[in-house]
């Protein structure tokens, strides 16, 4: 119904942000990542919107990005997983970590979102991994997430590394950080060097 807003921030607390456009103030709730880029009440915003209707409430979700509208769209489409959970997972995590968990089947990640479990993340994996290609493909746009999914020595150098024992939490901000034209033996013998500086 809505797809974005664009207006006045007017009010701001956590979780919420209050937009407001010709004369009515909507309530959004927002995700700590968007929260944060929303600094300066009276400052123009626009937000990509989601309305999740209830049969007693209809709640408004706003977010700064596209990509967190598409990945919070996605993760509320599995079972178990309702807007405060996709809300939780996407404060805890930016869209491009959530989708390179769910590419590379890392439910772990995930469980560092408050309400999420090994249970619900392994479900969160199983029932999006086939779907991901379609939702972060974007065919005119760059992103992380796409630049890693169309990379595929990006891919290979993620998964090399979390196959020598390495967190993916720990490599994913290392590798994509990396000039993604580099072969994969040179990504992974950087992603070391840095690696190995940390430790």
């Amino acid at each position: 119904m809505f797809y974005s807003l664009r207006g006045q921030l007017v009010h701001l607390e956590d979780g919420i942000a209050v937009v407001e456009c010709a004369g009515v103030g909507y309530k959004c709730f927002v995700t700590a990542n968007t929260q944060k880029e929303l600094l300066t009440l009276g400052q123009e915003v626009t937000l990509y919107t989601h309305l999740n209707v209830r049969e007693d409430a209809m709640d408004l979700f706003g977010f700064l990005k596209k990509e967190e509208l598409d990945c919070f769209k996605l993760l509320i489409s599995v079972s178990g997983v309702g807007a405060k959970v996709g809300i939780a997972i996407l404060s805890s995590l930016l869209p491009e970590q959530v989708f390179m968990a769910i590419s590379t089947g890392d439910s772990k990640i995930l469980t560092v979102a408050p309400g999420v479990g090994s249970k619900l993340a392994q479900r969160v994996i199983l029932e999006l991994k086939d779907k991901v290609r379609t939702a972060f493909c974007y065919s005119n746009e760059k992103s992380v997430a796409s630049n890693f999914l169309s990379n595929n020595n990006t891919s290979k150098a993620l998964a090399a590394l979390t196959s020598l024992g390495y967190l993916s939490t720990d490599v994913m901000p290392i590798v994509s950080s990396l000039d993604s034209s580099l072969p994969v033996e040179e990504l992974i013998r950087l992603s070391l060097k840095s690696l190995a500086g940390r430790f």
